[in-house]
């Protein structure tokens, strides 16, 4: 890298390219693309960019090459590490590309949702990354209208009216559900998120509801607890639950929060886990495994939908042609927080 002893207190993109020796239409490209430019020459201006403190204008950058590199994120929580996963692997991955993610949080709020993506397509967003399905559906006729390429995560779209990369919720919650069953359970209770404006906890409970329909059950709306997620809800639904004379032998949380605030307040209260009553979750976030006694769950593929949606709209804002992945596997964990019904 060439000598630069000049330095501006606002350096330009020409001062870039003389203290890396690199022509400026070469550090313009870098700066739009990165991918265009061979990795000796990345480091040489990098190098620069670094030692003149040289910070790109962002609404230059965007008229010159009509694109921010600018993803936008939406979720509808911070609170738990649940999306933290699949975001932080979606970030990885479009930094990769030459892009940055500006997230937000909606709280569940089609309303606040739909703020933030028009805030974000007004600071010219290239790109959006979604979860669920429950949302305004204006959202999408602005997104169409702008040319701005989108995906939703965590659901599946059998309609096939807008690209998904996630999994069959209602399928999995069947799934974990048979494993009740088969274990010999019929007395059931679910804990669940507010199934309103949240696709995913909807799907989970028509997907219990429905393997318990084949086998002549049901689940009562006495046994149907909806609340917002959290440790303490699911202490708090254990303790209504348990305090009824026809307690459920086998609890589903549609939520993984739900599941260990139920396992913290069993063991307050006194009742074991799973001679007297069996606990499952969803999602296989990092405590499952690790919380006493460890939790039999769904494991949901939180790092493949981040990695996969990073790659689609890359593609997409490449101008590329890229097919979307079938519904992705969810797996059964089965581990010590279930057993058979007690005799009595």
């Amino acid at each position: 890298m060439k000598a630069h002893n000049n330095l501006s207190a606002d350096p330009t993109m020409k001062d870039v390219a003389i203290a890396a020796g690199v022509a400026s239409v070469t550090v313009s490209r870098y700066l739009n693309d990165p991918a265009v430019v061979s990795d000796r020459t990345k480091q040489k201006i990098d190098a620069a960019i670094k030692q003149l403190n040289y910070v790109p204008h962002a609404a230059a950058r965007t008229l010159a090459s009509k694109r921010s590199r600018m993803i936008g994120a939406v979720i509808p929580s911070l609170d738990s590490s649940l999306f933290g996963r699949t975001i932080e692997v979606f970030q990885n991955q479009i930094s990769t590309a030459g892009y940055n993610m500006m997230l937000a949080s909606n709280n569940y709020n089609i309303e606040k949702e739909y703020e933030h993506i028009t805030q974000m397509v007004s600071h010219g967003m290239d790109a959006l990354i979604l979860v669920g399905q429950s949302r305004d559906k204006h959202i999408y006729e602005l997104l169409q209208a702008k040319s701005i390429p989108y995906v939703l995560t965590w659901a599946v779209d059998d309609n096939f009216e807008h690209p998904c990369i996630g999994f069959d919720n209602q399928a999995a919650a069947g799934d974990i559900t048979r494993y009740l069953l088969h274990l010999g359970h019929t007395k059931f209770a679910m804990i669940s998120g507010f199934t309103e404006n949240n696709d995913r906890a909807l799907n989970r409970l028509i997907g219990v509801r429905a393997a318990l329909e084949k086998q002549n059950l049901s689940l009562s709306d006495d046994n149907l607890l909806q609340s917002k997620f959290g440790i303490e809800e699911g202490r708090e639904a254990f303790r209504l639950l348990m305090s009824r004379a026809n307690k459920p032998t086998a609890i589903i949380c549609g939520s993984e929060p739900f599941a260990y605030g139920v396992i913290f307040e069993a063991k307050n209260m006194g009742i074991k886990i799973p001679e007297e009553v069996s606990i499952v979750g969803f999602d296989d976030m990092a405590l499952a495994s690790n919380i006493t006694p460890r939790l039999t769950t769904i494991r949901t593929p939180q790092e493949q939908m981040g990695m996969l949606a990073a790659k689609y709209l890359v593609s997409r804002l490449n101008g590329e042609d890229i097919p979307l992945p079938q519904p992705l596997a969810t797996e059964l964990v089965v581990r010590e927080s279930c057993a058979p019904p007690p005799k009595s």
